[in-house]
């Protein structure tokens, strides 16, 4: 049981890694993506300051993000495991 319980969270803390990576990616593709559109439609000074606004709203995200998957790796045990025991009780 314990063997199986091991794989159950490295499952699930893998699944939890990647969608945290696909939503970062996803964040920075879309902040680009309309800070190109909305670029011809920006006074010059603007469009520096939204530059800079966007950079510090993608680069904080980043690290939380960042900081998310740290967490859940080093306290992984418990946080999974109380999760999987919810879902078997549900069962």
């Amino acid at each position: 049981m314990a063997k199986d319980m091991q794989t159950r969270i490295e499952a699930m803390f893998a699944l939890d890694r990647l969608w945290a990576t696909g939503f970062v990616i996803a964040l920075w593709i879309v902040v680009l993506f309309v800070m190109l559109a909305v670029r011809p439609f920006m006074p010059r000074s603007i469009e520096i300051v939204c530059w800079i606004a966007a950079f510090v709203l993608v680069l904080f995200n980043t690290a939380s993000i960042t900081a998310m998957i740290r967490h859940y790796r080093n306290d992984k045990q418990h946080i999974y495991s109380v999760d999987i025991r919810h879902l078997d009780a549900g069962r």
